[in-house]
């Protein structure tokens, strides 16, 4: 291949690894702590902050608009919103953007202060995207807890009434990751890793948290999904009272305080949607006062019937349907249950918060469809019927703390031992190969770096073992360039010129080096299939880190070559103590 194509190729991969690597590189450099700190931090005290701040601010602006000034430097992110309020009701843009002028533009306090807040949640989701994306530190370096949760499959199978098979197995530890995963940012942690180990249990990690009982708590907490039926005069009895007595209607515990003003068999419960963060957020009425509903407290269908829940869109007017499936014996519990009730509301209850109060139109069996949603509704009211309880019960089967003072430590260690590995390889490439030996660091660095960006886009966790897989791969790519290296002296011997000496040191070397990575890229990927946890992370990192420096070694390190014989007319190959080509070209000298 033409050097010129090849100089291209590697400027180009060098450029996606930059982009690769960028978000790892801002994340942990150029974001400043406190930000980041925000980033990490659950959404419940993201919305608390960003509510909080925006209060703050509004005021702020408030006291420029009464002292006739302008819009505080920080506050500058109102203007182009303010313009395109202005646009929107055709009103003239004012001269000077003071910030009584932007303040004018809302038609509300109200409104001002929410395009603040969101301004301040939208900053700190996009740093929680940042985060994802760049390389994280493992449990071993960072210091938390982590847990393994077996599934009562016996369990499953007496409440089943069957016999569980692999799928059946499969279909359980898939949901309860789903319920996991969508329930534990509520509870204010970091960023946790929740995967399935082995085909009954689920491992979870959570970097920076060490209370076992809290995570326990958390984890073992079984979730309530129930349906059931709307007194409708009940509902309108409670509003007859609520809308004259509306602080005097409930205690500290949300509980009525005066309970007769609902018949004894009816709960009064609250609707909810999800707000800007994601989190449940209770609904208003027209006049702010907040929405409740009046339940039968029997039980109409328990959630653990349901089977799956989906979304269809492939209707007849093309709107969002969810579209579930009961268990036969859930199926027959439902049908009787709607057939008897035909044009009441059915409230769908996840944890005593209602999601959604459909309509009954007709009697339900196996499969049943709930419309008036748009389609982000729907999305999120299938995903409440299909995970909101842990469909089998799980068990810690074990569990370990770290803390954050050991996570410390070996981070000191292991990148000590990483920089050292790689220092005591280069040195003695140098000192060895002398001029040749620059042109390994120079690809062994290259190849480090684009091995980092490629494990930085897959998201990769740093663990300890995974440092050991970069220092192996280190030594790998070394052992090519020595293979390369020792082929070449080989053909000096012979009195080749510089240019027959590259050609075929690399020519002879090629099989030898693609054996040794092909055999190491075999054992590397049964590692990362039949391995887990850190076992994985070594076997990925030393995966990639043979396709790097194969890379390097045979194309970076041959242009290298390449370039210094053909465009720098460099004659002489110093390539060891004891032999190297003079300046004649014509005779390779031991000295």
């Amino acid at each position: 291949m033409n050097k010129r194509y090849r100089l291209v190729i590697l400027l180009i991969v060098l450029g996606v690894c930059f982009l690769f690597l960028w978000p790892t590189v801002r994340w942990y450099y150029f974001i400043p702590r406190e930000q980041k700190a925000q980033a990490v931090e659950s959404r419940e005290r993201i919305r608390t902050y960003s509510s909080e701040a925006a209060v703050a601010d509004l005021q702020r602006l408030l006291d420029a608009a009464r002292l006739e000034e302008t819009v505080p430097a920080d506050l500058e992110f109102l203007l182009p919103v303010a313009r395109k309020l202005y646009k929107n009701s055709n009103q003239t843009l004012p001269e000077t953007w003071t910030a009584k002028a932007v303040l004018s533009a809302f038609g509300s306090r109200r409104e001002a202060l929410d395009s603040i807040e969101q301004k301040y949640a939208d900053d700190i989701f996009a740093l929680k995207d940042l985060q994802k994306n760049a390389v994280k530190l493992g449990l071993d370096l960072s210091g938390g807890l982590s847990i393994v949760l077996q599934a009562d499959t016996e369990a499953l199978a007496e409440k089943l009434g069957k016999t569980l098979n692999e799928e059946d197995r499969v279909d359980a530890i898939n949901r309860a990751l789903e319920v996991l995963n969508n329930r534990i940012d509520r509870f204010g942690l970091t960023e946790p890793v929740i995967r399935r180990q082995g085909s009954d249990q689920i491992y979870v990690e959570i970097p920076g948290t060490s209370d076992p009982e809290t995570i326990n708590d958390i984890i073992m907490g079984k979730g309530s999904l129930t349906f059931h039926l709307e007194d409708s005069d009940a509902t309108e009895a409670f509003y007859n009272y609520y809308r004259y007595n509306t602080t005097e209607t409930f205690d500290s515990n949300g509980n009525l305080i005066n309970p007769g003003i609902v018949p004894p068999d009816v709960k009064i419960l609250g609707i909810y949607k999800k707000d800007r963060y994601g989190l449940d957020e209770q609904e208003r009425n027209l006049d702010g006062t907040l929405r409740f509903i009046a339940v039968k407290r029997e039980i109409g269908l328990d959630g653990n019937y349901i089977e799956e829940a989906t979304v269809d869109r492939n209707n007849i007017d093309g709107k969002p349907e969810v579209i579930f499936k009961l268990s036969e014996e859930g199926g027959e519990i439902f049908y009787r249950l709607t057939s008897a009730n035909i044009d009441k509301n059915l409230a769908i209850v996840l944890d005593d918060k209602v999601k959604s109060s459909p309509r009954i139109s007709t009697g339900i069996h196996e499969r049943g469809t709930i419309t008036g949603f748009s389609s982000e509704e729907a999305e999120t009211l299938a995903l409440v019927l299909r995970t909101a309880a842990l469909p089998v019960e799980l068990v810690v089967a074990s569990q370990q703390s770290i803390g954050s003072s050991l996570g410390k430590d070996t981070i000191t260690q292991g990148l000590y031992a990483l920089l050292g590995g790689i220092a005591a390889v280069l040195l003695f490439m140098l000192v060895f190969y002398r001029a040749a030996g620059v042109n390994a660091i120079i690809a062994q660095l290259l190849n480090f770096y684009i091995m980092f960006s490629v494990l930085s886009a897959l998201n990769f966790t740093l663990t300890l073992p995974a440092i050991a897989g970069f220092i192996l791969t280190i030594g790998m790519a070394t052992d090519a360039n020595v293979i390369i290296f020792e082929r070449m002296k080989e053909e000096m011997m012979l009195g080749k010129s510089r240019k027959a000496v590259i050609e075929a040191g690399f020519g002879k070397a090629f099989w030898a080096i693609m054996d040794s990575n092909i055999t190491t890229f075999i054992a590397a990927l049964f590692l990362s299939q039949l391995g887990s946890g850190p076992i994985r992370g070594f076997a990925v990192s030393l995966s990639i880190g043979v396709f790097s420096s194969v890379f390097t070694a045979l194309f970076v390190s041959r242009l290298i070559f390449d370039f210094d014989t053909d465009v720098m007319r460099n004659k002489n190959l110093s390539i060891s103590w004891t032999t190297r080509i003079r300046d004649t070209g014509a005779k390779a000298v031991s000295l």
